[in-house]
């Protein structure tokens, strides 16, 4: 068995615990010109929100970045990412972006995926307890978040390099240092290091225990666990910074307390905003509204028309959100807008930029295919569009394989999809104007198929029967 890794890399006398009378807004303080080109140009961006502490013992945070204090020396920063659902959603992304430009700053990176932690759920920004995952469905879902979080991870890797020197992305699971663990053993080796008065006045823990359900023991326990795994990686990994929603400031604070209490050792927090709905909510599975990051669950035209939706109100703070772009093309992006705004030209930059880095080159083109297929008509787009994206564009279509027998007629093509009644009215929806395929309407029942028009090169045709029912028909044996 595995007992609790509690090496301490040095000891000191611990006198309380400095700078929880606030977090640092950071701005407030510009220490060193290395730090400025990160962290203040984060701030910039609105991306990183807070910091915590406010000042360090031994090493300030700015210090961290500081190549000429630092020595050059690359830090380690880490974000979690429970296995609540089988895939991350747009509520993700930022802290994910926050990873991302540390690394691209020469900075190493660890998404950790919380194969252990998800299994009490986290119970911060929340009204009532998280349905129980078994053991099985917990690591079926972690299983496809490291695949995403890999697949993300390349995507930057290929489509938005800068001419520098990255440091390391990797994805670890907290499964591993539990797995081997016994309950007794555990608590007896950390526990001790908790104060139950510091636990109980988290703002989270606070809330849910004066709301109607109460708090269970399980989620009181999270922020224990967290703040191990926190620990966990200082020791392994050197990491010295946790990157987090503003939401999870309770949990960060727990585990900067175990570590100084521990070693001694200056660590930090830094929060990224919380992403809302137009109404306030936010963004998220338990909310209803997720956008996913998995092409199944949310295709990459979905994706892709969300961001293209975002108001003129929104859309600027997005591009420094969500993108890469520097903040002066930004500020021309929004320039020619005031002059074209019809264009909507900020908004199909953001969701171009948001669409490669999650679904890749290949996934942009295709929102951009079903673009062109859905809102402008394009003959050209349906074309060479696969059936998997015709099946993600009109996703309550009825998809049929058809034998195309010489002879076919549009209107034994309506009936053999089920577009259709038979009889007389059936006739007379295609007569009057009511059917179309491949965005063209037909009007003569008797009309035979062309292949080049009716069915096009890819071998489908679209068919659709007044103004909202479409069917997919795959032609074989052409």
């Amino acid at each position: 068995m595995a007992a609790p890794m509690l090496r301490c890399t040095s000891w000191v006398r611990w006198c309380g615990t400095p700078g929880l009378s606030g977090v640092l807004l950071l701005g407030l303080r510009a220490a060193h010109s290395g730090a400025q080109g990160l962290l203040a140009a984060q701030k910039a961006r609105g991306l990183f929100k807070e910091f915590f502490p406010d000042r360090g013992t031994k090493i300030e945070l700015p210090e961290l970045f500081d190549r000429r204090t630092a020595g050059h020396l690359p830090q380690t920063i880490y974000c979690g990412f429970d296995p609540t659902a089988d895939s991350l959603h747009v509520g993700h992304l930022l802290t994910l972006l926050g990873l991302f430009h540390f690394q691209r700053a020469g900075h190493n990176v660890i998404a950790l995926v919380g194969g252990a932690t998800a299994r009490l759920g986290d119970p911060s920004g929340r009204t009532k307890e998280r349905e129980a995952l078994d053991a099985e469905r917990v690591q079926s879902n972690a299983r496809a978040l490291r695949r995403e979080l890999e697949t993300l991870a390349a995507h930057h890797q290929q489509l938005f390099t800068n001419g520098r020197t990255w440091g390391s992305f990797t994805v670890l699971d907290n499964s591993i240092w539990y797995q081997q663990q016994h309950l007794v053993d555990f608590l007896a080796a950390v526990g001790g290091h908790f104060r139950m008065g510091t636990l109980l006045s988290r703002q989270s823990v606070q809330t849910r225990l004066k709301s109607p359900e109460g708090m269970s023991l399980a989620e009181f326990l999270y922020q224990v666990l967290q703040a191990y795994d926190f620990y966990y990686l200082f020791q392994r990994y050197g990491c010295r910074v946790q990157l987090g929603g503003s939401d999870q400031l309770g949990n960060i604070m727990s585990g900067y307390e175990f570590i100084h209490k521990l070693t001694g050792e200056d660590v930090f927090g830094i929060t990224v905003p919380l992403i809302t709905s137009t109404t306030g909510a936010k963004l998220g599975k338990s909310a209803g509204n997720a956008v996913w990051l998995n092409r199944d669950k949310t295709s990459p035209f979905e994706l892709y028309q969300f961001f293209v939706r975002q108001q003129d109100d929104s859309v600027e703070r997005y591009l420094k959100l969500f993108t890469f772009l520097p903040l002066p093309e930004i500020d021309h992006i929004m320039q020619q807008h005031v002059k074209e705004p019809e264009k909507r030209g900020p908004q199909k930059r953001l969701a171009a930029e948001v669409t490669k880095l999650v679904h890749g080159q290949e996934g942009l083109d295709s929102a951009k295919r079903c673009t062109q297929a859905l809102y402008h008509s394009s003959i050209d787009a349906l074309e060479v569009m696969s059936d998997q994206e015709l099946k993600e564009l009109f996703k309550e279509a009825s998809f049929s394989e058809l034998v195309l027998d010489p002879g076919t007629s549009v209107l034994d093509t309506c009936r053999k999809a089920n577009a259709i009644p038979d009889g007389p009215r059936g006739y007379r929806m295609i007569t009057e104007g009511g059917v179309s395929i491949n965005h063209r309407q037909v009007t003569n029942p008797e009309s035979v198929l062309v292949v080049g028009q009716h069915i096009l090169k890819n071998g489908l045709s679209l068919l659709k029967i007044g103004k909202r029912n479409f069917y997919i028909i795959k032609w074989l044996q052409l």
